[in-house]
């Protein structure tokens, strides 16, 4: 089904006809017209799915109806987990914004920067993309107000509510109306998003793509057994032997992702690590040099992951295996993506190999092991 056919503005449908968009993505094709219709709308699609567009064309095309705003007064309200994807999600309305006969302005909010610029930007706001702690900071400060809020998003709702964030989110819920359209969007379905589904949604249309493990299949998987103290020397060694150019690198902690960054770059390999402990300017100049290629090595936590979006990455490789087999597929899927292979390496010392059977068996798919001490790491 083409994008004609899904009651989009002739605006946006102009603006995809330039920017070479050929068809619409699974989610796309069930989300959009529901979101115009106003239903509400539970969408679980991995990531790289076109998630994000199923619903900023959708909210573009509605809002185009709305002649009028209150200043400060949002009416479409986007809740995001961490900074970069509010920035990523900001970048996909302002893609599609610009062509729009009604002018639409979007702003994206987060913590690690000041508020006060944050606060300014704030006048007759269509569209807010917020991380819920600052977001809370503008309520108090009276920059916003929530009360004419008519369409509520949650993207990557099951990690906001794994990650420390129900009492917040249940503030900001006791803010909005309680007549609203609520859009609830997810890698994963949790049993934290089944239950906030019941208590959110009203009659919602669900969507279910199938998961990022029904397409791992373009990803090669190997997982080396290697104690701790050979995880570095090995590192550099898969980097140096395979001329890797482009690597994304999974650590479980803040600590390691440093500590894995800073002998990488001892060695003369270009790395940094990204992280929630990291200023908001040095998380982007880092992404962003990672994605231009200027960046071989990025060291990330988990959290950190969810912003990182990119197309044809060719490594990832599990310093340490996630808790979750969900947050090992949502690693791995961070490569194998838009239809090219991609390469998984994961280590596992003694203490994670009954771990790691039970992500295998969860994945249905067996991974190639290979013995680290078969291997001269002696240079490395």
């Amino acid at each position: 089904m083409p994008f004609s056919k899904l009651g989009l503005s002739p605006h946006l449908l102009n603006t995809l006809l330039k920017q070479n968009y050929a068809a619409p993505y699974p989610i796309q094709q069930e989300a959009i017209p529901a979101i115009i219709k106003k239903n509400d709308v539970l969408g679980i699609a991995q990531t790289g799915s076109g998630k994000t567009a199923s619903y900023v064309l959708p909210i573009l095309t509605n809002l185009q109806e709305l002649k009028k705003i209150k200043n400060r007064h949002i009416p479409v309200l986007v809740l995001v987990p961490t900074r970069e994807l509010a920035m990523q999600v900001q970048e996909v309305f302002r893609q599609f914004e610009t062509s729009l006969p009604l002018r639409i302005n979007s702003l994206a909010v987060y913590g690690g920067v000041s508020i006060n610029p944050q606060m300014q930007a704030l006048q007759y706001t269509h569209v807010l993309i917020a991380t819920p702690g600052r977001l809370l900071e503008l309520v108090e400060n009276n920059a916003v107000s929530l009360s004419s809020v008519d369409t509520l998003v949650l993207d990557e709702a099951d990690k906001m509510l794994n990650l420390g964030f129900k009492a917040e989110m249940n503030r900001i819920f006791s803010l909005l109306p309680s007549q609203r359209q609520n859009l609830l969007f997810s890698a994963t379905l949790s049993e934290d998003l089944e239950s906030i589904n019941q208590v959110l949604l009203k009659n919602p249309v669900i969507i279910k793509i199938e998961s990022e493990s029904n397409h791992i299949d373009l990803i090669t998987q190997t997982g080396y057994f290697v104690e701790d103290n050979k995880k570095g020397p090995l590192l550099r060694y898969l980097i140096k032997t395979n001329d890797i150019k482009q690597l994304l690198v999974f650590t479980s902690s803040v600590y390691e992702a440093d500590n894995v960054a800073d002998k990488l770059r001892k060695n003369g390999i270009n790395a940094t690590a990204i992280h929630s402990k990291k200023s908001q300017s040095a998380r982007t100049e880092a992404l962003n040099n990672f994605k231009s290629g200027k960046l071989n090595v990025l060291v990330a936590t988990d959290l950190i992951s969810r912003g990182i979006d990119i197309k044809f990455l060719p490594y990832v490789i599990n310093y340490e295996l996630p808790r979750s087999p969900k947050d090992y597929i949502h690693r791995i899927g961070r490569t194998g993506r838009a239809e090219s292979p991609g390469e998984a390496i994961s280590f596992v010392n003694a203490e994670a190999q009954n771990h790691f059977k039970v992500i295998q068996k969860k994945m249905g798919k067996w991974v190639t092991m290979i013995d680290a001490e078969k291997i001269n790491l002696k240079d490395y």
